[in-house]
């Protein structure tokens, strides 16, 4: 049986207000402020096209964390929080538009929860090139559950335009 304590929490990262320089800073301070909590390993970093309306391109990526004795509740908190400290309004902004940081949870080992606040793994992740191959960079061999191996799920979307533009940020 896997110990909880140690299952990935693999973290989406998009943004797209600002510069790149911008954008960048944002998912740095993210980044930072979950690693003052636990060790924390980045994805690569990608460009992608918006989903939603017409706004300028994503910037995308993923951290993988591991965090003893987590609630899913107490870290979807600290994620919101994260997001408001780095500029995000949620109550401001259109479904789908443009926003400085999206903090999502992806996928959390094993788990599989729905709750009001929280549906892991995230309930559009296997039609999202940018969610998944930041996901692939991170767990390569790793499934999504209920849907199967990330590489295949990251095969079927393939057609999804998608730039590399770092394997470190």
């Amino acid at each position: 049986m896997t110990d909880p304590a140690r299952e990935p929490i693999v973290i989406g990262i998009g943004g797209n207000i600002g510069t790149h320089d911008e954008i960048l800073e944002r998912f740095i301070a993210a980044r930072l402020a979950l690693s003052a909590l636990v060790d924390v390993r980045s994805a690569s970093l990608y460009r992608t096209a918006p989903v939603g309306p017409s706004q300028p391109p994503f910037l995308n990526t993923a951290l993988r964390l591991r965090l003893p004795d987590a609630e899913p509740r107490e870290l979807i908190a600290t994620l919101l929080e994260i997001e408001r400290l780095l500029g995000r309004d949620r109550d401001r902004e259109e479904r789908w538009g443009p926003r400085p940081i999206d903090l999502d949870i992806l996928v959390w080992g094993a788990r599989v929860i729905r709750t009001p606040e929280l549906e892991v793994p995230h309930p559009r992740l296997v039609e999202r090139r940018f969610a998944l191959a930041p996901l692939a960079d991170l767990l390569p061999d790793g499934e999504v559950p209920g849907h199967g191996p990330i590489a295949a799920l990251l095969e079927r979307v393939r057609d999804q335009p998608i730039e590399h533009l770092s394997s470190t940020w």
